[in-house]
């Protein structure tokens, strides 16, 4: 296999665990680290395809650039913490105070912090939502305006897969100003870091995506037990098609089969619609863990690494700990460990991407796939690369 891209010779142990990935069913990927704020790797190899663009194979590059999915939510997070810094948003004042359509459904004593910390009961819709209306961000944000808590708010966890970044990017365009999410993202994050991410991507960019579709062959022995998650995970769907576990991935159905159409990929869908390469996750992450570039203000910076709650999560049916929009670690749990550093946070996508934060190591990690596998949380390819990357941090006591 071959390895595109640069590294400092540092890191070649953690490339090779990356062509590794390729001898066991990886087709392709890029992974990219920025170690106290220097990029010292970033590579790419493998093949992609974009049907849309009719090009059935071609070479990943450090260009291209794939759904992250839930990866996203953590640069969601970011937006409104950079608010919050700035005094725009408050975490502990009603959301209804800023948009006060948002008070129906029993909903105005919600909370930003109970917002960001998947404490709110907004988990998935109740009403039906017609396949096309996703793409509309007028009628999702007046839909999730008009929604009613699973249960009161506060008094359970339940993640919220796709309703959470509306929620959220409704308030970062009413507090900021900008005439869109994706707006105030590329001007206050993205550009000012260089990065390639978008939600909601231009006409210009689509000949850069890779199609997203599942792995053909496993990986080889399970590192952690996602595998088994992934099972309970539909059983739990199965159990109750009117429960909130099936409602949160299948109301409607579009948010599981419309990932490689053109409607998703320019429409913002903040929670699972960001498209970006390695470096993007890795210098922005990066960033987060270097104070002194000056991304979010040290006064809130620990906002991403305090734990706000740790409980049996009644969307996905397994334990789960958040800070203010990001997934800490459980060390004890190959697939829930961000990094080795205490503070480390970050937010892994359906599949296989993620993006994470160690303060502690001065480290931000970006890895993107295009081929999924059936972990919910960080998948066996990317455990092997955060392990072999920790391994040369410990070794060589950098």
């Amino acid at each position: 296999m071959t390895i595109n891209g640069q590294w400092l010779p540092l890191w070649q142990p953690l490339v090779d665990t990356f062509a590794a990935n390729f001898a066991m069913g990886e087709e392709g990927a890029g992974l990219a680290l920025v170690h106290r704020g220097e990029l010292v790797v970033n590579i790419c190899a493998g093949q992609r395809s974009n049907k849309l663009a009719v090009v059935e194979r071609t070479d990943w590059t450090e260009d291209t650039l794939v759904n992250i999915f839930s990866a996203g939510k953590g640069l969601v997070a970011l937006c409104i913490l950079q608010l919050v810094a700035e005094g725009k948003l408050r975490l502990d004042e009603p959301v209804a105070s800023i948009w006060p359509e948002f008070a129906q459904g029993d909903k105005g004593t919600v909370t930003l912090r109970q917002l960001l910390c998947h404490r709110a009961g907004l988990s998935a819709f109740h009403q039906h939502i017609p396949n096309e209306q996703i793409f509309n961000w007028g009628l999702m944000t007046q839909a999730a305006a008009a929604e009613i808590p699973w249960w009161e708010p506060d008094t359970a966890q339940g993640y919220s897969p796709f309703m959470f970044g509306w929620i959220l990017g409704e308030l970062v365009k009413r507090a900021s100003g900008y005439a869109s999410f994706n707006d105030y993202f590329q001007a206050r994050v993205a550009q000012p870091l260089q990065v390639n991410c978008h939600f909601g991507l231009p006409e210009y960019l689509l000949d850069a995506i890779a199609d997203t579709g599942p792995l053909k062959r496993p990986l080889g022995v399970a590192a952690s037990s996602t595998g088994a998650d992934s099972i309970a995970l539909g059983k739990l769907m199965k159990a109750d098609p009117r429960g909130v576990t099936n409602r949160a991935f299948s109301n409607p159905i579009s948010l599981m089969t419309a990932t490689n159409s053109r409607e998703w990929r320019q429409a913002q869908i903040p929670a699972a619609g960001a498209h970006a390469d390695a470096r993007a996750l890795a210098t922005i992450y990066g960033a987060l863990a270097n104070a002194s570039q000056r991304l979010l203000d040290e006064s809130v910076l620990p906002l991403c690494w305090q734990e706000q709650t740790f409980d049996d999560d009644r969307t996905l049916g397994l334990p789960l700990r958040f800070s203010h929009g990001f997934m800490l670690s459980q060390h004890d749990r190959a697939d829930c460990r961000y990094g080795r550093g205490a503070r480390a946070f970050g937010h892994p996508g359906a599949g296989g991407c993620i993006g994470f934060a160690d303060p502690d190591f001065e480290l931000g990690f970006g890895y993107v796939t295009h081929r999924m596998g059936q972990g919910l949380l960080i998948d066996e390819r990317a455990v092997r690369l955060i392990d072999a990357a920790y391994h040369i941090l410990e070794l060589e006591n950098v």
